[in-house]
C-alpha cells in the first residue's frame, strides 16, 4: 500500500488495488472507514500515526472490497418514479403497488398490498409533496416497530440510547454517536422487519461494547439469536434497497 497524495492504495487479495481517500478530522475520536457510490474514505483523529491508518485498512480490507462490490449494482433495477404512474415498491420485505389519486390535500393511504398517494393535480408539480408523504409514512412505520423493540433491548442491556434519528444514509445502516444517540437508515423501512430489528440491536449493543469484538457479537447473539441471517440478507440486498429509497424520496430521480 503506497501513499498517493491524498489517497492510499490498498492491494486486494485478487491482485487489484482500491483507492481510499484519507482525511484527518479534528473532531474524530477513532479511525473510521466509509464507503459510498463515490468510493472509499478513511478519516482519523489528529496525530494518528500513518502506520495505524495502514494497519486499520489492512484489517478491514475484506469488508471494504465487499462493500465496494455491493455498490456496483446496475441501476437497471428500480425504474424512475414517474408522476401518476403506478409502480411496485418493497415495503417491510413485501412487494406493494404504489398508486396515485387526485386529492385537494396531500395524504397517504395504506391498504396492505397498495399504497395510495393522494395529491393535487397536476401530479408533475406534486412530486415534492409525494416524496415528503412517502418519507414521513416510512419513518412513522419504522418508529412503531422500533419503540417496542428498543424498550425490550434496553431492559436486557440495562442501557438506553439518548435519542433516535431516522434519515437516509449513504453507506451505513446505522450508527451510535458519542452522545449515545442512534441513527438508522430510512431504507430499512423497505426491508423485512427482522433486518430492521437486527440493525437496531446491533447499534444498541454498542452502548455496552464500542468495538466489533467477539464480546460485542456475543451480546448481539444474546439479544437476537440467529442475527447472522439478517446480516447476510442486508449484505446481499442492501445496495438495491438503498437504490429503491433514493428513487422514492430523492429529488431529481
Amino acid at each position: 500500500m503506497i501513499p498517493q497524495g491524498d489517497f492510499l492504495e490498498l492491494a486486494t487479495g485478487k491482485g487489484g488495488t482500491i483507492k481510499v481517500l484519507k482525511a484527518m478530522h479534528p473532531r474524530a475520536r477513532r479511525l473510521r472507514l466509509s464507503v459510498t457510490s463515490h468510493g472509499a474514505r478513511i478519516s482519523y483523529p489528529r496525530g494518528t500515526h500513518p502506520a495505524q491508518v495502514y494497519a486499520f485498512l489492512r484489517e478491514n480490507s475484506d469488508w471494504l472490497e465487499r462493500k465496494l462490490s455491493e455498490l456496483r449494482v446496475p441501476r437497471r433495477g428500480p425504474p424512475p418514479l414517474k408522476p401518476g404512474v403506478p409502480t411496485l415498491i418493497p415495503l417491510r420485505g413485501e412487494s406493494v403497488e404504489l398508486t396515485w389519486r387526485e386529492s385537494e390535500y396531500p395524504r397517504i393511504e395504506y391498504l396492505g398490498d397498495e399504497l395510495r398517494l393522494h395529491v393535487p393535480r397536476p401530479f408533475t408539480t406534486a412530486m415534492p409533496a409525494a416524496r415528503n408523504l412517502l418519507a414521513a409514512f416510512l419513518e412513522t412505520h419504522m418508529r412503531r416497530d422500533l419503540s417496542r423493540w428498543m424498550a425490550h433491548a434496553s431492559e436486557r442491556l440495562d442501557a438506553a440510547p439518548t435519542g433516535l434519528r431516522i434519515k437516509s444514509l449513504k453507506s451505513l445502516w446505522g450508527s451510535l454517536d458519542a452522545r449515545d444517540r442512534i441513527t438508522l437508515d430510512l431504507a430499512l423501512a423497505l426491508a423485512p422487519p427482522a433486518a430492521l430489528r437486527y440493525v437496531l440491536v446491533h447499534e444498541m449493543c454498542h452502548l455496552k461494547v464500542r468495538s466489533h469484538s467477539a464480546r460485542f457479537w456475543a451480546r448481539v447473539g444474546e439479544l437476537m439469536p440467529g442475527y447472522q441471517a439478517q446480516r447476510d440478507w442486508l449484505r446481499e440486498h442492501g445496495a438495491i434497497l438503498k437504490a429503491e429509497m433514493e428513487r422514492l424520496i430523492a429529488p431529481g430521480t
